[in-house]
């Protein structure tokens, strides 16, 4: 079928004429905007069909004889759209680069990361040339908060006769992005659909009844705010809590303890294998249920194998089989037993998996393929499988709304919400979708219906400047350029708006004080000279106090610069109060953060934040010469040894009141004046001071709110300059208001990690020369690799030369620190042993029973999928310290290092 009538003759119109479905009117125009030459930005739904305009852009291209490079945030998606793109267009045509694969780089479409655009942009690449259309799929990728910039890079670099295609999510701010799309890359079109193509129904279940959330017969209107919530749903929930509440105080009556919120905590949700059995049963399946951990979605299909739950036909186990093996075929046999893959096999051909970050890519993609051919009908998913890997579902399940953002357990937003439930009913393959959330205690369906109905997900920029960032900048463009162009990003463009918002502010607030002078009398009256005085001495206080804060501050500085390796100390305040030894001093004379150790077993730095007195040795213990306090048994040992001292923590002291203030002769000599002044006797002194209170209240506020206007224009620009001058003193760039990037810079220039300059660093002083291929793998993965929790690193160990290097690699770490806060810019994170000893063992050859035993303190082992990861992300980094290390030798270790990782389950499926 196509599109209207076909005679006009159009690029949409061929193209069109092509697919096997009518083109929705937001697709159209899109397309139609795209073909009249203006870049476009489409927000819509998940499954709402936005690709579309995206391939429209590579079939402009093509007809043109032009290139059309497609980007994707992960290597999956990228996998994923090449595929597709070379079923239509075929192998010639279509190209495929990622950080692991290069498949025909020169072709005239190639789909990549951002990252790699990015990185060919600042290197100048000539596959540039020829390039007429970019396609950015899930461009709302730039809120993230690690990767995000990338995504601003690309936008700001790119040629301008490049026509940019922009795909997102819906957001709540498509206009200001658009706005800020226009500003920076011309003529740009926003296309905004908020209706999702496949009805979604939105369900609660309670045990094992299933009820409608809203109830569409009580609806007043359309709008989502016009939804009323199911009655009956409402009724049984309060039925379902009295019944809680009930065993809550039968429990604590035969000595158990309640949950929270006036339940039991004993509340057991419905078995995972009832909940899908129940699905089936209501014609609900395939569905993804998200549970916010791995461990979970494990747990769950463990459950289920453990029940009599099958959901595939004969038939189906035959053609489940012939893909597992297709998929599989090159693991190690040795390696079968480790992966956990009889088990894993098992669950496939029962029509039930799991899908996480932590699986074997070769799992996960055999597991995509499985459900996408309707084989595999019940998946646990963590939330990453909802970034766009197109796996449908009729059904998606909810076990909980709350899960852990990387700090703290939090509620779902509503755009976490939406884009979790957005993978239910895919377009093409259902009539409607179904959102399932299984209730328990503390689930009210209001809440429920709150995150439904809302569609609020606003797009903030986490455009930051970096080191590799500024070096590129100035090398291709100047200081002075560099500066214009971060002031174009959107980071400061949506700063500039919550400028307007101030200053409107501080247009009403100069508004008031003019009505309240007035009140008082002018600025020439008698009482507001007397008010002037009244707020002369109260300033004046609170600067004596924070003078004394100041000097308290000081002081605790001072006294944890003293401390040395072995003391003991109290830790006066806090969740770690009580008894410490210093781990490992810190002579930062200006934010000093002593790595210490609790009686609690509690490893990390405190700050003179937390302690409000000085810091005082107590005594001291004898510390072994080399440990790790990641090592939960190190941890332990030595915490053990700690309380064995004998040493008591002193009862916190009352700080004394400071006397600054009375003593002050300035104070002194303001209360006087005020005493003195003819105003002090008015009978109406007391209403005229509240008045002079608000006054003088207003035009702090109104100064404050003025200074918030100067701290946020050009922002980001005084943090380039910042960073341009740390990187003068460190001789990567030419001092002087024209820089120019040195040898050191230009290295720099080529190294992208989290932490660039530590790495450029390390190369530069030395710091990894004469180490052997394991060992500079091992110490490479120091910069890179970030526990997922504390306690799950390894004590360091290996060869002489591999310690060495890991200190020496801390000490540069300190350095660096140092002068980033003396620079006022954002620590480097701190180099994370935990992946040390596992790539040594791996790189020496050794199996991969070893190496995962190694990641982990006794017999914990990291998983698979972790384990490939963390090996392709060291080999991405090897292999950038093979082409900028200024030591030959070391080059060559690198690559060495490479070829010694690179093997086994590390080498399969590595696209």
């Amino acid at each position: 079928m196509t599109t209207g009538d076909t005679t006009g003759g159009t690029e949409l119109d061929v193209f069109s004429a092509q697919l096997g479905f009518v083109l929705d009117p937001f697709q159209i125009n899109a397309c139609r905007a795209l073909e009249g030459g203006h870049g476009v930005l489409v927000c819509a739904p998940t499954g709402a069909g936005k690709t579309v305009v995206g391939e429209f852009a590579v079939h402009l291209a093509l007809t043109s004889g032009r290139k059309c490079f497609y980007t994707t945030p992960i290597k999956a998606l990228s996998n994923q759209k090449y595929a597709e793109l070379v079923r239509r267009y075929g192998k010639d045509t279509v190209g495929l680069l990622t950080g692991d694969s290069s498949i025909n780089s020169d072709a005239p479409v190639v789909v990549m990361t951002t990252e790699v655009l990015r990185n060919m942009l600042y290197a100048d690449s000539p596959a540039l040339r020829g390039l007429s259309h970019v396609v950015m799929d899930e461009v709302h990728f730039l809120a993230d908060r690690f990767r995000g910039a990338v995504w601003e890079e690309v936008i700001l670099h790119l040629s301008e006769d490049v026509r940019l295609v922009s795909l997102s999510a819906t957001v709540s701010n498509a206009e200001e992005f658009g706005a800020w799309m226009e500003t920076v890359r011309g003529d740009t079109t926003v296309v905004v659909d908020e209706n999702r193509p496949i009805p979604l129904w939105q369900h609660i279940m309670v045990g094992k009844r299933l009820f409608d959330l809203f109830d569409t017969r009580a609806r007043s209107g359309d709008a989502l705010e016009d939804l009323v919530v199911d009655q009956d749903l409402v009724r049984h929930v309060k039925q379902r809590q009295a019944l809680e509440r009930a065993d809550s105080w039968e429990s604590r009556g035969r000595g158990r303890r309640g949950g929270g919120r006036g339940f039991s905590s004993d509340f057991r949700p419905l078995p995972r294998p009832e909940v899908i059995s129940r699905l089936d049963d209501e014609g609900l399946l395939p569905a993804i249920t998200f549970i916010f951990s791995r461990a979970g979605c494990d747990a769950a299909l463990a459950q289920c194998l453990r029940s009599r739950l099958d959901l595939t036909t004969p038939e189906q186990v035959a053609e489940i089989r012939t893909i597992i093996d297709a998929h599989t075929a090159e693991l190690p046999k040795a390696d079968l037993e480790v992966l956990g893959y009889w088990e894993w096999r098992k669950a496939l051909e029962r029509g039930l998996a799991a899908h996480h970050a932590g699986m074997l890519p070769a799992f996960r993609q055999t597991v995509e393929e499985l459900f996408v051919k309707g084989l595999v009908r019940a998946v646990f998913a963590t939330e990453t499988l909802a970034l766009g890997i197109n796996m449908p579902a009729r059904t998606v399940v909810l076990e909980r709304l709350v899960k852990y953002n990387g700090e703290a357990h939090a509620e779902l937003t509503p755009g976490e919400y939406t884009q979790l439930t957005g993978r239910a009913g895919r377009r093409g393959i259902d009539i409607e979708g179904h959102a399932v959330v299984l209730w328990q205690p503390g689930v009210e369906p209001v809440d429920v219906a709150g995150l439904a109905s809302t569609r609020t997900f606003p797009l903030r920029s986490s455009f930051r400047p970096g080191y590799n960032m500024t070096i590129n900048l100035v090398d291709r463009m100047g200081a002075a350029e560099s500066r214009a162009l971060l002031e174009r990003s959107f980071a400061q463009f949506q700063a500039d708006r919550s400028v307007v918002g101030l200053t409107r502010g501080i247009e009403r607030n100069e508004a008031a004080l003019t009505t309240l002078r007035e009140r008082l009398g002018g600025e020439d009256g008698e009482y507001f000279e007397y008010a002037r005085l009244r707020e002369e001495l109260s300033s004046r206080e609170r600067s004596l106090e924070r003078a004394g804060r100041t000097e308290r501050r000081d002081a605790a500085v001072a006294s944890l610069v003293a401390l040395r390796r072995g003391d003991v100390i109290a830790i006066p305040v806090g969740r770690h109060s009580g008894l410490a030894v210093v781990l490992e001093p810190d002579r930062d004379p200006t934010d000093p953060k002593p790595l210490i150790l609790t009686e609690a077993k509690w490893a990390g730095r405190v700050s003179a934040g937390d302690f409000p007195e000085p810091a005082r040795s107590l005594g001291s213990m004898r510390l072994p010469r080399r440990f790790d306090h990641h090592t939960a048994r190190v941890r332990r040992d030595l915490a053990s040894a700690l309380r064995s001292t004998g040493i008591v923590a002193p009862g916190r002291r009352k700080r004394k009141k400071s006397g600054a203030a009375t003593d002050d002769a300035e104070i002194a000599r303001l209360r006087r004046a005020i005493r003195q002044h003819p105003c002090h006797s008015w009978p109406d002194r007391e209403q005229l001071s509240r008045i002079g209170e608000r006054y003088n209240r207003l035009a702090r506020e109104t100064e404050t709110m003025r200074q918030k206007v100067a701290a946020t224009t050009n922002s980001l620009a005084r943090t380039f300059d910042r960073i341009l001058s740390l990187l003068a003193e460190r001789d990567y760039i030419s001092p002087g208001e024209h820089p120019d990037a040195t040898e050191h810079g230009t290295r720099l220039s080529r190294i992208y990690c989290e932490s660039d300059l530590l790495v450029a660093e390390c190369l530069r002083q030395g710091v990894w020369k004469g180490l052997g291929p394991a060992e500079l793998a091992a110490v490479v993965s120091a910069v890179i690799f970030e526990s997922r929790r504390e306690g799950d690193t390894v004590e360091g160990g290996g060869p002489g030369a591999l310690r060495h290097a890991l200190d020496e690699t801390v000490r540069v770490w300190r350095e660096l620190r140092a002068d980033e806060i003396r620079h006022k810019l954002p620590p480097t994170r701190e180099p994370d042993l935990g992946f040390a000893a596992a790539i040594f063992h791996w790189a020496s050859d050794n199996s991969l029973v070893e190496a995962l035993i190694a990641a982990g303190d006794q017999g914990r082992a990291l998983s698979a999928g972790d384990f490939v990861r963390w090996c392709r992300q060291v080999i991405d980094l090897l292999e950038q310290v093979r082409s900028t290390s200024p030591d030959p030798q070391v080059g060559k270790a690198a690559g060495r290092a490479v070829a010694a990782i690179r093997r086994g389950v590390v080498a399969v499926d590595a696209a």
